[in-house]
């Protein structure tokens, strides 16, 4: 590979295989191994003539501009990764802290006020009914949250000696609250799914695919399924081939190899399912209501903690029933139970806030997706020799979008997938050819009629 990098001089053009063995010194053999490593690598193209030829070039040369957004996206991915597992995990921690420490220590608080506040009026025989109402309410509500919590004929209810099968089914609180603050996981994708789709194709379609195929089994874009072909093609021995009327064809002999009499296909693509935004939570109603109650009682009592300057050392005298003008003048800030519990309560309420007024983002790129699975689909049910309507592909993009797309939209995936602008001079209709794929279909019934049976055939077994 770097003999030909250094060989070839003008990547951004057309060569053919025989101008980079002769620059380069190097077999036909090697020249080609060598040029599709490079496709792989350097996101080339395979460009056929008419005499059935092949030629290479590499748009962007023997250079990545890719790699920097791609690098970037890569290291926020993984920062953010990183920055929301270390947030989940302390969310977890303190929604612990919450239901089983501050919520416990500031119902002890309500608990020795009121009793503090009725001990007073006795003694003084005055009335306080309003504050003691106020924390008679706000002790019921912790009162109210413990038991909906814990309480084992509650719908909300999770512990270890709850059933096995109540166990294996009902999600762990801990996950509700993360789906609460930061919304539901998405699933694990398998990242040989879209190899062994393909690999499955090879091997039904006689050792033979085009770039439609892998279109059609993976719904990958075109910029995509070139380097992903050309990888193939080094690991599993591929050849590629070029009809006399310019199709490409890719074969792979030595994958049809087997034991097997017949090979079944897997089930319908993942990629023909159309995307849906996934729900804020994920949780049931009840869950998040109780989760917002519990981090706001915990936002409301920090409130309270800062307006009265509750200090550990303030309501230690408070408790013991120290009149007000005899405690010391400044006890400091109310850090332990005011300002931590306040900023932590009202960063968890910002971000499931942040994350809705995001939704309408996340959607129009969903919509997007959605809208190029409907055009790639129809056009590949639609291939024939005259062309596809430019309305039926807007159709096609709505139906799956459920929103029409912008010219702009639709002609850059149109652009992407091969597809040419035509005028129909007899009807005025505007099409859009994609002859590179109708080749490709042409050349392929040709190859696969001309495969053999012989080649899936690994010879009788030798007895010992």
């Amino acid at each position: 590979m770097d003999v030909l990098q250094k060989a070839i001089k003008t990547p951004k053009n057309a060569f053919t295989i025989a101008d980079a063995s002769t620059a380069s010194g190097l077999s036909f053999e090697q020249t080609e191994r060598g040029l599709y490593a490079l496709v792989a690598e350097y996101r080339g193209e395979l460009i056929p003539t008419e005499k059935g030829d092949l030629l290479f070039r590499f748009p962007t040369g023997f250079s990545k501009p890719w790699e920097t957004q791609e690098a970037l996206d890569l290291f926020f991915k993984k920062l953010k990764k990183g920055a929301l597992g270390i947030a989940k995990f302390v969310v977890r921690a303190w929604i612990t802290i919450v239901m089983v420490g501050y919520v416990a220590i500031f119902a002890a608080i309500l608990i020795a006020l009121s009793f503090a506040k009725s001990s007073d009026r006795d003694d003084r025989g005055g009335n306080s009914l309003g504050g003691f109402l106020m924390f008679d309410v706000l002790f019921r509500v912790i009162l109210d949250s413990l038991f909906w919590t814990f309480h084992p004929f509650s719908p909300y209810y999770a512990s270890r000696y709850a059933p096995p099968r109540q166990r294996n089914s009902e999600t762990p609180f801990y996950e509700k609250v993360n789906r609460f603050f930061f919304g539901p996981e998405e699933a694990p994708v398998d990242p040989l799914e879209n190899k062994k789709r393909v690999l499955e194709e090879i091997r039904a379609q006689q050792g033979r695919i085009g770039l439609l195929d892998v279109l059609r089994v993976t719904g990958m874009t075109r910029e995509q399924a070139d380097p992903f072909i050309a990888a193939l093609m080094l690991e599993y021995n591929g050849d590629v081939k070029v009809s006399e009327f310019g199709g490409i064809t890719y074969s792979f002999p030595e994958l049809r190899k087997t034991t097997q009499t017949s090979f079944t296909m897997r089930s319908e693509p993942g990629w023909l399912k159309k995307k849906i935004l996934g729900p804020l939570t994920g949780n049931p109603v009840g869950s998040n209501m109780l989760i917002a109650g519990l981090n706001g009682f915990n936002f409301i009592m920090s409130t309270v903690a800062i307006q009265n300057g509750w200090t550990i050392e303030k309501l230690s005298w408070i408790l013991r029933g120290v009149p007000p003008h005899m405690m010391p003048p400044d006890f400091g800030a109310p850090v332990v139970l005011g300002w931590i519990p306040f900023w932590f309560s009202a960063v968890l309420f910002a971000l499931p806030l942040i994350r809705m007024a995001t939704r309408p983002r996340e959607q129009a790129k969903v919509n997007r997706e959605n809208g190029r699975k409907g055009l790639l689909l129809t056009v590949l049910n639609k291939l024939t020799g005259h062309g596809v309507q430019e309305p039926v592909l807007e159709r096609a993009w709505e139906n799956n979008a459920g929103v029409k797309p912008s010219q702009h939209e639709l002609t850059r995936e149109v652009i992407k997938l091969g597809g040419e602008l035509e005028l129909n001079e007899d009807s005025g209709e505007t099409l859009y050819r994609f002859r590179s794929l109708e080749l490709e279909v042409r050349a392929l019934e040709k190859e696969r009629a001309k495969a053999k049976h012989s080649e899936q055939d690994v010879g009788t077994q030798i007895a010992f």
